[in-house]
């Protein structure tokens, strides 16, 4: 059974949906970002960069030199190994597998940072920063339009149903931290509420309840 280390973000979301997807059982292990859980040396162990998520798979593969179970942080890094652990979630063919990390990359490199800054400086920032809040507002603005083209030419973001969706899913699913209208972008709405009628999808973002 994996180990899942987790909090209530888009990020820790993004495993406990691939999870739920792949079928694969598994064990929640709150993370409480908010209290400091992440710097504990027991879960530094697990994810030297303190942050979630993190996995510890006792049937993962065995590194020369470790002992104990595979560990793995970073959440594009899990999706990653799990797609290749089941065969699930990353198309076959090597045009179609390059297209899913194109967008995970995408996801990874601008949808998180960019994002998660815009909910920053709107909601947690201790003082209004106009010049942040414009700045990360226009480039959100900007990738949900990417999106939008993207979604417009296939029905998701691979051309068929990926571990990019299931990574950038959960960043849009804060439209409303983000001060976004859905309507504005038919293309990311209908592609958003086709992910959230999965079943797995719905479970995965329950977690860690």
């Amino acid at each position: 059974m994996i180990d899942l280390y987790t909090w209530s973000t888009p990020n820790g979301r993004k495993v406990s949906i691939m999870l739920e997807e792949c079928a694969l059982p598994y064990r929640v292990h709150r993370i409480d970002i908010g209290r400091g859980d992440q710097f504990t040396p027991d879960y530094v162990a697990i994810s030297p960069n303190s942050k979630i998520p993190a996995i510890v798979d006792p049937d993962g593969p065995k590194e020369k030199g470790v002992k104990g179970p595979f560990t793995l942080m970073e959440s594009g890094a899990i999706l990653v190994y799990l797609a290749g652990k089941t065969g699930k979630f990353l198309p076959a063919s090597d045009a179609g597998k390059y297209r899913a990390l194109e967008w995970l990359m995408f996801q990874m490199g601008g949808v998180g940072p960019m994002f998660g800054q815009t909910h920053h400086f709107l909601r947690a920032a201790k003082e209004k920063v106009p010049y942040a809040i414009d700045r990360y507002t226009k480039e959100k603005d900007r990738l949900y339009g990417v999106l939008e083209r993207r979604l417009g030419e296939v029905a998701y973001l691979a051309g068929e149903y990926s571990i990019a969706d299931i990574a950038t899913y959960p960043w849009v699913a804060r439209f409303d931290w983000h001060l976004t209208n859905l309507d504005d972008y038919p293309n990311v709405k209908r592609w958003f509420l086709a992910m959230a009628n999965r079943p797995a999808v719905q479970r995965g973002m329950a977690v860690p309840g």
